[in-house]
């Protein structure tokens, strides 16, 4: 293992956090995940601790696993002293934005205070080659044009895109104050096997699959740029390893607008009994569509993969398994 570049993927047991763990390992980097283990889903579901073990399959052996929260300096410095990365991601934040409107102070310490934590960490004892803040397309607010490019105006709406803004600020001045070298991504919608924390794409698929009918807010004028979750692991790997990628701002995401109705028509194939009921649009929320992802294509080759067609196949496809499994 000597010789081989490390990498400390703070909130690596989430969601997003575990798929580029396995990217990273799988391509010879010695990875380290850093993680509070709090889950963002009903307490009483006793479902979690079997998507742990889901999402680290056979990569157990090859990870350093560190337990500590990100809104704690002294948790990190220790994390730096046992790994001292030579990159750095950072995904640790609440993670659905309604959520961060009810929890306002976890919110802003979870996003804003980690991220200083992380960048005077970093500055006081352990330089790395590349800091990756992960922000969010939330901070676009309303599009007013869409693709939405890396260059449209941000007035986020609500506090989760207000917290990811802020992080994104307190990135660009903290790191140029200190040299450090850094990179942000701006992801969208992210949906995938392995999700318990109640986006939008998840709660679908699992209803569907008891039969429930789906409350579709906004119908065809809710637009989103669903992004599956291997994208948006191999986007958030490409701006912690690419040279290109230094100093820059990347959407990453599918680069695709479909809308909640879409989505559900899609989910007909596999659920032809699916009852769908449309709903005014959720006010609070931003309205949103497309990014434009040209500079991540030109800049670091980022090329997703997965349409929303593919996604939700391979999607439920995993939760079809696992009822077979339970059978």
């Amino acid at each position: 293992m000597t010789g081989m570049e490390s990498v400390l993927i703070i909130g690596g047991a989430g969601f997003i956090g575990s798929r580029l763990a396995r990217l990273f390992v799988e391509r010879g980097y010695r990875t380290a995940i850093f993680d509070s283990f709090q889950q963002f889903a009903d307490p009483l579901r006793a479902d979690y601790s079997a998507v742990l073990r889901r999402r680290f399959e056979g990569l157990r052996e090859q990870l350093t696993v560190i337990r500590g929260d990100a809104r704690y300096r002294d948790d990190l410095a220790n994390a730096f002293d046992k790994v001292r990365p030579d990159r750095v991601v950072h995904l640790a934040a609440l993670p659905i934005a309604k959520m961060s409107n009810i929890h306002v102070e976890e919110a802003l310490a979870s996003t804003v205070g980690s991220t200083a934590n992380l960048l005077q960490v970093i500055r006081d004892a352990y330089p790395v080659r590349r800091f990756v803040y992960t922000s969010s397309s939330m901070v676009y607010g309303d599009f007013e044009y869409t693709p939405a490019d890396e260059r449209h105006p941000r007035n986020p709406k609500g506090i989760y895109g207000g917290v990811k803004l802020a992080g994104e600020d307190v990135t660009r001045s903290f790191a140029g104050c200190f040299g450090i070298p850094w990179a942000i991504v701006r992801p969208s919608a992210v949906y995938g096997p392995d999700d318990v924390n109640g986006r939008v794409s998840q709660l679908f698929v699992e209803r569907a699959r008891r039969g429930e009918v789906l409350q579709v807010k906004g119908g065809a004028a809710t637009m989103l740029d669903f992004t599956f979750v291997d994208d948006a692991a191999e986007g958030l790997f490409l701006a912690a390893t690419h040279h290109a990628a230094e100093g820059e701002v990347f959407n990453i995401t599918r680069g695709e607008g479909r809308s909640l109705v879409e989505y559900t028509d899609i989910l007909r194939r596999y659920y032809p009994n699916l009852k769908v009921e449309l709903e005014s649009r959720d006010a609070s929320m931003p309205i949103r569509g497309s990014l434009c992802i040209d500079k991540a294509r030109t800049l670091l080759g980022y090329q997703p993969q997965f349409g929303l067609e593919d996604g939700i196949a391979a999607y439920v496809g995993q939760m079809q398994d696992l009822r077979a499994r339970a059978a």
